[in-house]
């Protein structure tokens, strides 16, 4: 434990939504620190600590509250508490991989903006009219002080490669590091999108599905070569677990991957998403990729920071609770 702080010293919200990803977020700190007063409005429980020269506050959602509202509500309380110049909402989430994106489980997928969305979409908020589903809200970007610091991240991928690998030893320093280590490159599984999973239980393995319905791709080498990539990420109040709808939201909207918390933050907690995958969005996902994929997001969220100077993040504005 460091020297206690005060709650203006704590500049950085990270936001998760499973134990898991909570405790991947907390092996990333390079310091923890001691806890602060929280006002009685407040009823986040928060890990405060240090990644490089930036103090963090992490804090999770209520266990069983994932949900874009419960992610809003988890953040405005942080905004109400502490000085907040910007936030992260990091963790797993289902790709949707395609022919010009060979997304592996463990990979990450971090939010940059498109052309027309703010590099998140809320793929199920909307107006069924008479042709259809019509989406009808535009979520913002991520602040300047983030998409620089992309801009320089995605830069330094290109030259030297992540170092997500680097900061993975982090891990180590928990009493359960083998619940987020890589599973095995035989687990990685991507079936056909018209395939559905065999067994009636849905948490069920796949060794009675038809493995000749799986997708060939290409060894990739190291089975810890995490790659990283930057795009739309879908968010909805619901599970995407199927293949076809998944594959249909890819080709309209161009999203990497789903997730279910990041579209209650964007508008109010200026925050960049990042996602570990975990599954495919289709009926043969289960959770044993959960944990590393958790991991390499939450390294991806500490080498985002390790390039960003504190001065850029003290002159960003404070961001403001809304609730």
């Amino acid at each position: 434990m460091s020297a206690t702080l005060q709650h203006k010293d704590y500049t950085v919200g990270w936001i998760c939504a499973l134990p898991a990803e909570l405790s991947a977020a907390r092996a990333m700190l390079d310091e923890i620190h001691e806890s602060l007063s929280q006002p009685p409005t407040d009823h986040n429980a928060y890990t405060l600590g240090r990644v490089g020269k930036h103090n963090i506050v992490l804090a999770g959602l209520p266990l069983g509250g994932t949900g874009t509202n419960s992610a809003a509500i988890v953040a405005d309380q942080m905004m109400h508490s502490f000085t907040i110049r910007f936030g992260l909402m990091v963790g797993i989430g289902g790709g949707a991989p395609s022919s010009d994106c060979d997304l592996r489980l463990g990979d990450v997928v971090v939010s940059k903006p498109g052309l027309d969305d703010g590099g998140v979409v809320q793929y199920d908020f909307g107006k069924t009219l008479p042709g259809g589903f019509r989406r009808t809200h535009t979520l913002n970007k991520p602040p300047t002080v983030l998409l620089t610091a992309l801009t320089k991240l995605m830069s330094e991928h290109d030259h030297n490669g992540n170092k997500i690998a680097q900061y993975l030893e982090g891990i180590n320093k928990m009493k359960t590091p083998s619940n987020y280590k890589h599973p095995g490159p035989k687990y990685d599984q991507l079936y056909v999108s018209y395939y559905d999973h065999v067994d009636p239980d849905p948490k069920s393995s796949c060794d009675k599905c038809d493995s000749s319905k799986l997708v060939h791709r290409a060894d990739r080498g190291s089975s810890n070569d995490v790659q990283v990539f930057y795009g739309t990420i879908a968010s909805g109040n619901r599970v995407m677990r199927s293949g076809v709808e998944r594959d249909r939201l890819r080709k309209e909207l161009g999203v990497l991957c789903f997730e279910m918390e990041a579209a209650g933050l964007m508008d109010n907690f200026p925050c960049v998403v990042i996602r570990g995958i975990c599954d495919y969005a289709d009926s043969h996902k289960d959770k044993r990729w959960q944990g590393y994929a958790a991991a390499t997001a939450a390294a991806c969220a500490k080498e985002l920071l390790s390039i960003m100077p504190t001065e850029h993040v003290n002159d960003s504005p404070v961001t403001e609770p809304t609730l």
